[in-house]
């Protein structure tokens, strides 16, 4: 199976950042997960700019909370720049650490991924 066909067997789940924090009125960042991956999509007025950790790079998630929104920063054990965005529920910032670590762990163990194990 290739990646391309791996990726599709795996449906990611995305998460957008609130339209009324800072940066993300006409733009919103998008955090996307499946089993392979993690991605940053920043839309553009032309075109988008996209990072991606693959899951087995990621090092660790860090969530700020604040009343309202959390931030999330995402580093690599590649040494790359971390992916960080900001303006996400809590509830959401959460659910991405939680996939992320699921992913990891039936990557290790060759279990069931997240999904499957309920929410």
């Amino acid at each position: 199976m290739t990646p391309a066909m791996a990726e599709t067997a795996s449906p990611a789940e995305t998460f957008i950042a609130s339209r009324w924090t800072k940066g993300n009125l006409f733009f919103p960042t998008r955090i996307s997960v499946n089993r392979l991956r993690v991605s940053r999509i920043k839309p553009r007025l032309f075109g988008s700019n996209e990072e991606s950790i693959a899951i087995g790079q990621v090092a660790s998630v860090h969530i700020s909370t604040g009343m309202i929104w959390s931030d999330i920063v995402i580093e690599s054990s590649a040494g790359t720049d971390p992916l960080s965005s900001h303006g996400h529920r809590k509830k959401d910032a959460q659910r991405i650490r939680d996939l992320i670590e699921g992913y990891q762990a039936a990557s290790h163990s060759g279990g069931a991924p997240p999904g499957a194990i309920g929410r």
